[in-house]
């Protein structure tokens, strides 16, 4: 299954609204953000986003950068660096809706790195998601509120990463408990980006290959 592209004006209702581009794959069913690494919206990511349309989804990939994707790392970091978290989350709420236009039921949203963080913020403020994967996302306090969490949140980390590590994700889920919501965690004997196919350095299939079967059952359980 191939992904096409989409160029979305971020403001429905305004003709001169600023416009991004996103990767669609899928044609009905549930929708899923998925949410780019601090690379940007590569081949990677668009093949993810057909694995997730392959199991019934219809996914939806916002390209945050407005850029071409690199592989330098210090660009990424750069790049990711300079990245609003409320830029992030104002395109992954203008996908959500979307998908709801495009008739999905209910809309979920997932990330990696980067994505992961963006992915626990989007939970924290974006309406009309009711369900968040992400995948070694860095769980920072300025957004982390429990109580804004507005969706049953599965969360995935390889253990002793030192960059998304597990000590903040493991005092957001209590409290996010404590406040009456659900956050589920996973810990893998791997790498940071372990579920990253193209880097041999990072990928570790048994852990990748888990965490797609818990998030999987978790999404269709979650958006039916």
């Amino acid at each position: 299954m191939t992904t096409r592209e989409l160029t979305l004006a971020l403001r429905e209702d305004d003709a001169g609204s600023p416009r991004f581009t996103a990767a669609l794959a899928g044609e009905r069913g549930p929708g899923i953000v998925v949410i780019h690494e601090w690379w940007g919206l590569n081949d990677e990511l668009r093949a993810q986003c057909a694995r997730f349309a392959a199991e019934g989804f219809v996914a939806l990939a916002p390209d945050l950068y407005d850029r071409p994707a690199t592989t330098d790392p210090a660009e990424a970091l750069a790049r990711a660096s300079a990245l609003r978290t409320e830029d992030a989350t104002e395109r992954v709420a203008r996908c959500v809706r979307e998908l709801r236009g495009r008739g999905a039921p209910k809309v979920g949203v997932t990330g990696f790195c980067l994505g992961g963080a963006m992915a626990f913020a989007a939970a924290a403020s974006v309406e009309g998601l009711s369900a968040a994967v992400p995948f070694y996302g860095n769980a920072r306090a300025d957004y982390m509120v429990a109580e804004r969490m507005r969706c049953p949140i599965q969360a995935h980390f390889a253990e002793g990463d030192p960059f998304a590590r597990a000590e903040p994700a493991v005092g957001l889920a209590r409290d996010v408990r404590a406040a009456g919501g659900r956050m589920d965690l996973f810990f893998y004997e791997a790498k940071h980006a372990f579920m990253r196919e193209s880097d041999p350095d990072a990928y570790h299939e048994p852990s990748a290959t888990l965490a797609w079967e818990r998030a999987i059952a978790f999404l269709h359980a979650e958006l039916g």
